[in-house]
């Protein structure tokens, strides 16, 4: 893993950074990429994440937060750092145009108190646990810069920022040890009728894996988790993906609800 994000990109994923930041710039989305310019790898995916999220500082602020799921429980996770103009607290009207698609997806949302840089021995679970402050029920946006979601590889949709639009979480759980997620029921709701009613359903499992090999891939990456930072950790519904004007909340176990307006 580079430590240094702001490491030289080869012209190939150059090009495919440029695409994408174009794409958000112009406002159209992506039929396609040169097949030249597709990421090989993980490294590759996080090296043209590295390269926008810089670009992307001057219109949509610092890194405040990040993304990180996993396809399976026992999977190598992913994840995307998030923009500050992305991430919205308290219940919400999305500011018009900061989105193309709009899937909308719930999700557990932890913010850290301590900051975790990188050192000589790996962040443990325990190190974790004791920099976390508070949990929420959140809603991501799903968005992409290609036409049609899922049409390209996991890989080239990772160097996407993960396929990342707008996260928006509610307030705080402080006492969020008492949480189980792959316990807690997890409703969502669009324009008060409720779609999606079960258990858990984060096809991670346990978002507490996700968070210790975040503290460490995002140090060693060159971003590390700073005090204030604020996680989400994946999908407990898949994605639903609704029109303009839906109102959308999410409600998981003894987390207060949170919702939001899409324009």
């Amino acid at each position: 893993m580079k430590s240094d994000v702001f490491s030289p990109l080869s012209d190939a994923l150059a090009q495919y950074a440029d695409l994408l930041l174009g794409a958000r710039k112009n406002g159209h989305c992506l039929q396609q990429i040169p097949a030249s310019s597709a990421p090989q790898d993980a490294e590759d995916a996080y090296a043209v994440q590295d390269r926008v999220a810089r670009t992307l500082t001057s219109s949509f602020g610092s890194i405040q937060g990040w993304k990180v799921g996993a396809p399976t429980p026992g999977s190598e996770p992913f994840c995307a750092p998030l923009h500050q103009n992305t991430i919205f607290s308290g219940n919400t009207k999305l500011p018009v145009g900061l989105c193309r698609l709009y899937g909308v997806e719930a999700e557990i949302v932890y913010v850290f108190g301590v900051s975790l840089p990188l050192r000589s021995t790996p962040w443990t679970e325990e190190d974790v646990r004791k920099a976390i402050v508070s949990a929420h029920a959140a809603i991501e946006i799903f968005d992409t810069r290609f036409c049609k979601p899922g049409s390209q590889s996991g890989l080239t949709h990772l160097a996407d920022q993960g396929n990342h639009g707008a996260l928006i979480y509610g307030t705080p759980l402080d006492d969020w040890q008492r949480l189980v997620p792959v316990d807690e029921p997890v409703r969502l709701i669009l324009n008060g009728e409720t779609v999606i009613d079960h258990t858990g359903g984060n096809s991670a499992g346990d978002p507490m894996r996700l968070l210790v090999w975040l503290a460490n891939h995002a140090a060693k990456r060159g971003l590390p988790i700073q005090a204030g930072t604020v996680v989400t950790t994946g999908s407990m519904t898949g994605t639903e993906f609704v029109p303009a004007g839906t109102v959308a909340e999410v409600q998981i176990g003894p987390l207060t609800a949170v919702s939001v307006t899409l324009p």
